[in-house]
């Protein structure tokens, strides 16, 4: 008992501490995973994820990565579709036979596998995954339709490669006695008649549910939770891997519906997403055995060399053909297909089972799967961040600010930004300060900075930080907590309502403009005649000549470097302005010296 509790607290341990790790390092979290899994299992024999879970560790594994990807799916928004629904739809059928078949081209004359077990690894590798993806996208932040289309191809792909892959495996169980053309044909048409039919069946008993307030409020997360797994559960037994498809598509139905709001159960599911992730890839990674690494040997770095620089690239050239995305995007889609957990799950699995009927080289399986992951990561997640950028589609360290509020004083200060050749966005649930933003020619969104599918909606490249700026401490604090994961917590500053401005536990953030700015200050400032001036320093012009000429007129707000750097004044931080710097700054007229 007591060993079968230090192995779990270790997988848990671990699996966690191992993305917060790479967070810190910025490196992709599956990478540490996989190497803290192997380290775990095979070097050091630390955990033995056979032993600890036994028959059920497979089960485990498909029901976590069915969870996985219903989290997946609430992200999607069809909304999205008109612009890049043609490329994914040929990104997931065309796309995918290609990478089928240059991928089983390679397992067999690469790897020397037989054919059965070749076309195995092929379906296998269709997939590539929202675990991986998703971290890396949010990491770039790409411009344009590309990260739109990663991030569906991501999630549809799993459930595709999966059925496919399982309808190989069952051939190879067979013996190969079957008409091959009609019993995948078959089985993808069940797979797909029960994951739609169940999928939209569980999103519509959820919604019924909540809409009719027959789940209390604490007990939403708990029941999706149960709903999920029932008709994850429901789905595998009707069809081939029929789970996987039931459960992305209920998350995407869920999505998209307006009856009832969804963003807690997200949150929720974000939260156990990384829990599961961090489980999953310690297992699977621990069992993977030193000697069949050792057999898959250097052949392998050849065959991940032919997945990246041919299977991928042929992909992306068919799916994109006569299509309106520009190179830029065409390379950069090409430039992008790590692979996940459902190749890590499916091939654990079919290693194991295939193992048991004497295929030979079957175990083979998964230390090929754990090479490609690691391998695919590695490149991907080292190089399309550069990719990106060189194409154009990404900064390196995007200055650029989201302004929450579009109130007369963030529409100056959005203009001043905006002057020096920085992107800025402000997001307003009041039309009126949207559309008067617009009509100055400033880039204005309307939604709530609290809802669900704002970020969603909003292009963030070019943009690093948040400014909440509205004139509600409570507002500006949500909005603080909901967007500090995408920006980081060091880049997320709040402009206090009212008062002495200093933070307490709710107000998390950076205090804005030092301890005695906020928000009604300004207000009557800007109603007293105050205006946004921007000064460009230099040999001319000096800190001292500006202290001078503005005395206590001026408070500073930011400083833009000759590169381009933006650095907001804080209670925290006081910039030094420098030659070459320009400084943006509250100028109160002479005949309100001293006030405010």
């Amino acid at each position: 008992m007591h060993e079968a509790l230090t192995q779990l607290a270790l997988v848990a341990v671990v699996g966690l501490g191992a993305q917060l790790i790479a967070w810190h390092l910025r490196l992709p979290s599956i990478l540490l995973l996989l190497v803290s899994g192997f380290l775990l299992g095979p070097v050091f024999g630390l955990i033995t994820p056979n032993t600890l879970l036994g028959d059920t560790l497979f089960p485990f594994v498909s029901l976590s990565v069915g969870i996985i990807l219903f989290e997946g799916g609430l992200t999607l928004k069809l909304k999205e579709l008109p612009a890049s629904g043609p490329v994914v739809s040929r990104l997931i059928s065309v796309g995918a036979l290609a990478t089928w078949i240059v991928a089983g081209l390679g397992a067999r004359f690469l790897l020397g596998f037989d054919w059965p077990l070749a076309i195995l690894i092929g379906a296998i590798l269709i997939v590539t995954g929202p675990t991986v993806v998703g971290p890396l996208l949010r990491q770039i932040r790409p411009k344009g339709r590309a990260g739109t289309i990663l991030k569906w191809e991501g999630i549809l792909i799993d459930p595709v490669g999966a059925v496919l892959a399982v309808l190989v495996f069952e051939i190879i169980a067979l013996g190969g006695g079957v008409s091959v053309p009609g019993f995948v044909l078959l089985g993808v048409g069940r797979s797909l008649l029960v994951g739609v039919a169940l999928g939209l069946l569980g999103a519509a008993v959820l919604v019924a549910l909540m809409r009719r307030h027959l789940i209390p409020d604490y007990l939403q997360s708990g029941v999706t939770l149960m709903l999920v797994i029932g008709f994850f559960t429901l789905g595998d037994l009707l069809a081939a891997e029929g789970g996987l498809l039931t459960v992305t598509l209920m998350g995407i139905a869920l999505a998209n519906q307006t009856y009832v709001p969804v963003r807690h159960i997200v949150e929720f599911k974000e939260n156990l997403q990384v829990l599961l992730i961090g489980v999953l890839f310690i297992l699977l990674a621990g069992r993977v055995e030193i000697d069949n690494l050792l057999r898959v040997g250097w052949p392998a770095l050849g065959f991940i060399v032919l997945l990246i620089g041919v299977a991928r690239p042929l992909s992306v050239l068919l799916s994109t053909w006569r299509t309106p995305l520009t190179r830029a995007e065409r390379l950069f889609l090409m430039w992008m297909a790590p692979r996940g957990i459902v190749a890590a799950s499916v091939a654990s699995v079919f290693a194991f089972e295939l193992s048991e009927l004497g295929v030979p080289d079957a175990e083979l399986l998964s230390p090929l799967i754990f090479l490609v992951i690691v391998g695919t990561v590695i490149f991907y997640g080292l190089t399309s961040g550069p990719v990106a950028r060189r194409l154009g589609l990404a900064e390196r360290t995007p200055q650029g600010a989201l302004i929450v509020g579009a109130h007369p004083f963030a529409r100056q200060l959005a203009g001043a930004l905006r002057g020096l050749g920085l992107r800025a966005v402000l997001l307003d649930s009041n039309f009126h300060h949207v559309a008067e933003s617009r009509m100055v020619g400033l880039e204005a969104h309307h939604g709530n900075a609290l809802a669900e599918d704002t970020l969603d909606e909003l292009d963030l490249a070019g943009l690093g930080r948040v400014l909440a700026l509205t004139g509600n401490d409570e507002v500006n604090a949500l909005a603080m907590l909901h967007l500090r994961d995408v920006f980081g917590r060091a880049e997320v500053y709040r402009l206090p309502a009212a008062g002495d401005g200093r933070p307490d536990g709710l107000h998390q953030g950076r205090t804005l403009f030092g301890p005695d700015a906020h928000y009604d200050t300004l207000a009557a400032a800007l109603d007293n005649g105050a205006t946004l001036k921007t000064t460009t320093l230099g040999p001319n012009f000096t800190y001292a000549d500006y202290k001078e000429l503005y005395g206590g007129r001026a408070t500073p707000l930011c400083v833009v470097t000759e590169g381009g750097r933006l650095a907001f004044y804080t209670a925290d931080s006081r910039p030094t302005p420098k030659a070459g710097h320009s400084l943006v700054s509250l100028v109160r007229p002479e005949s309100t010296d001293g006030q405010g």
